[in-house]
């Protein structure tokens, strides 16, 4: 991975951490911990999706959906874990 590609890759963590913050309407972790969420995010999205058999092939777009969705789902266990 050259430094290009690991900049591309904390700054869609970067985004998708920020738009699931924004989603569940949590106070947010600030850039660092928008980038880990979004990078948790993508694996535990990237997860389920193999688990339900999806198979994502568009690209960055497709990438950034199934981040999302991972880090949606990771925020929403933070949240019941908090509560608990």
């Amino acid at each position: 991975m050259d430094i290009t590609n690991l900049i591309i890759f904390l700054a869609v963590g970067a985004l998708v951490g920020w738009l699931a913050g924004t989603i569940m309407k949590g106070s947010g972790f600030g850039i660092i911990g928008n980038i880990i969420v979004g990078i948790v995010g993508a694996i535990l999205g990237g997860i389920v999706f193999d688990f339900l058999g999806i198979i994502v092939t568009s690209g960055l777009l497709g990438s950034i959906i199934m981040a999302l969705i991972g880090a949606v789902i990771l925020l929403s266990l933070i949240r019941i874990v908090k509560r608990a």
